[in-house]
């Protein structure tokens, strides 16, 4: 009997310098409140490539919060996940993050909103590499 060796799945999640710069302002704009978008690109083989952003409609905002009604949001394929801010400072998501997840990452942006506090998750928690392209 051969065993079958299972492949580990690996996601990777490339952003263009453009969306990059648009939540970054995004965030810098909606400071000291949090502020959510939603991430539009394309996903294979794991690899998920993110190039626009929309504003998500009714979204509330709040010091420690954002979110928004996913139900009126029309059927887009191209939907691939989430960004939203932490203006606490920690880019590490909260259950109330983890519990609301949508599409296959979720983006947080700490507080000053540099190139460097740009962090990306699973739907576990757990840290996915990110690129900047």
């Amino acid at each position: 009997m051969s065993e079958l060796k299972k492949k580990k799945f690996e996601r990777k999640i490339s952003l263009t310098k453009d969306a990059r710069d648009g939540i970054l302002s995004f965030c810098k704009m909606n400071h000291p409140n949090e502020g959510i978008l939603i991430l539009r690109g394309k996903s294979k083989h794991g690899d998920v490539y993110i190039d626009e952003l929309v504003v998500p409609p009714f979204s509330e905002t709040g010091a420690d919060f954002a979110g928004f009604p996913h139900n009126p949001l029309p059927l887009d394929l191209s939907y691939v996940g989430i960004v939203h801010s932490h203006p606490s400072g920690t880019a590490k998501p909260s259950l109330t993050d983890l519990d609301n997840f949508f599409g296959l990452v979720s983006i947080i942006v700490k507080s000053p909103y540099e190139d460097d506090d740009i962090f990306a998750w699973d739907s576990d928690g757990r840290e996915l590499p990110l690129v900047i392209i």
